[in-house]
């Protein structure tokens, strides 16, 4: 009998990896918060979860292919795709859409969903580990 990690551990890897790559566009986004032009970004965890449960097959991604010669590609995301511009609720002289006390509220909603995350998957290994002593 074998032991699957993807139905063992669930959705939690996948919203840790989401949770890392929030971090670095907010992060991206609060360095760039005196850059001129500069247009804040962020991830929405709801269409990026969406996205992933109808293309996820089996654990495998399943990609739109044009031609029948293309090279199939295992565990691709669309990352840049789910990548959205913030709208600014105060317009700046110099067009930079940073707004750093929603960045910094965001950044520290994200860390706490990524220990959350974090810790659920540590408890999951935990349980397994239990399981292979027999405890």
């Amino acid at each position: 009998m074998s032991i699957s990690f993807d139905n063992a551990l669930g959705i939690h890897e996948k919203a840790l990896n989401f949770r890392a790559q929030r971090a670095e566009v907010l992060a991206n986004n609060i360095t760039n918060a005196d850059t001129p032009n500069y247009k804040a970004r962020d991830l929405d965890f709801s269409k990026v979860l969406a996205a992933q449960s109808d293309k996820t097959t089996n654990g495998h991604f399943a990609l739109d292919m044009t031609n029948t010669r293309h090279i199939e590609a295992e565990g691709m995301s669309d990352g840049e795709a789910s990548l959205l511009y913030r709208t600014p609720s105060q317009p700046s002289l110099d067009q930079n859409t940073v707004d750093s006390q929603v960045e910094n509220a965001n950044y520290a909603e994200n860390a706490i969903g990524f220990q959350a995350s974090f810790t659920l998957l540590n408890s999951k290994f935990k349980g397994l580990v239990a399981a292979l002593r027999g405890e």
